[in-house]
């Protein structure tokens, strides 16, 4: 039996770090996998901070042909839609999610991991963020309304026992940078307009504006996912990071390509006021497919 990362469904924490890594020049995959491996084992549960691992498709894939969907890939090419409107690729090697209660074991997690990595791969990005409000980001929208419940949300997300890549999972991961000076001098109608929902209490808009956000990832429409979004930034320079998982990639990039016009040219209204600052694809693999790796 195939077991997914716990982290993924760690709901609550208040404190994430988000750590992305390239391999050094010489450095060879096996030996940082082993090493992701190796951190992750002792410090899973060490001051209540939850880990979640994941690489690069095309190197998981070299070390275990058969170890994950076959669509999954990279975020390789910018992904160019309606207008020349562009969604930027800045794929990594390897990813490390720190999540918990509070900064200061995130911290301090997050360093020992980092030297632990360091002779092998070097952080090219780093981003910690926290939650506003409980479930809004920081438009003010409560966000991930249709996220399926965590009793739910397993069957969506981890690949199922018996196909390739089971007990893993595909993750989405872009930085987002708001508009704030745009966004908070719209009114709160046409803000709900851009949204799809209504402020105060989410209630999806009828009719629903075909460019609103909701209309253009409409998951019945791309497939469920799971978003574990979060907050980052400062108070002049803020954003949202996308966390998606999804047992197969299409679903993500369906939902991308919908917001950036790419079927039909019509762009999603939210990209109006909010930049794309990242995109990456990572494969999360299963606990017993990480500790294969391992050597401590």
């Amino acid at each position: 039996m195939s077991t997914a990362q716990s982290g993924i469904f760690a709901l609550g924490t208040s404190s994430h770090a988000y750590l992305e890594f390239d391999l050094k020049p010489g450095a060879e995959p096996v030996a940082l996998v082993a090493a992701m491996a190796d951190v992750r084992e002792p410090r899973t549960t060490i001051g209540g901070v939850n880990l979640v691992s994941g690489f690069r498709p095309e190197l998981w894939r070299a070390l275990l042909p058969d170890g994950l969907p076959g669509d999954a890939a990279g975020f390789d090419e910018d992904l160019v839609g309606a207008g020349g409107y562009r969604m930027p690729a800045t794929q990594h090697d390897a990813v490390l999610w720190l999540s918990g209660g509070s900064y200061d074991v995130v911290f301090d997690e997050a360093r020992q991991a980092i030297n632990a990595l360091a002779a092998l791969a070097s952080v090219a990005s780093e981003i910690s963020s926290w939650p506003y409000r409980r479930y809004r980001d920081l438009t003010g929208f409560v966000d991930g309304t249709k996220n399926p419940g965590l009793l739910e949300a397993a069957d969506v997300v981890v690949i199922r026992e018996g196909e390739p890549g089971a007990g893993g999972t595909v993750l989405l991961l872009q930085q987002w940078e708001h508009d704030v000076t745009a966004w908070e001098s719209q009114p709160e109608a046409e803000q709900e307009r851009v949204i799809g929902r209504t402020k105060p209490d989410s209630v999806e808009l009828d009719p629903l504006p075909p460019d609103s956000h909701v209309a253009r990832t409409d998951q019945e429409v791309f497939g469920e996912i799971f978003r574990r979004n979060t907050p980052y930034g400062t108070v002049t320079a803020h954003g949202t990071m996308f966390v998606g998982f999804c047992a197969r990639r299409r679903p993500l990039t369906a939902m991308l390509e919908s917001m950036a016009g790419v079927p039909d040219g019509v762009r999603d209204a939210l990209t109006r006021y909010t930049t794309p600052r990242s995109g990456a694809y990572y494969f999360i693999p299963s606990l017993e497919a990480v500790r294969g790796f391992a050597q401590a």
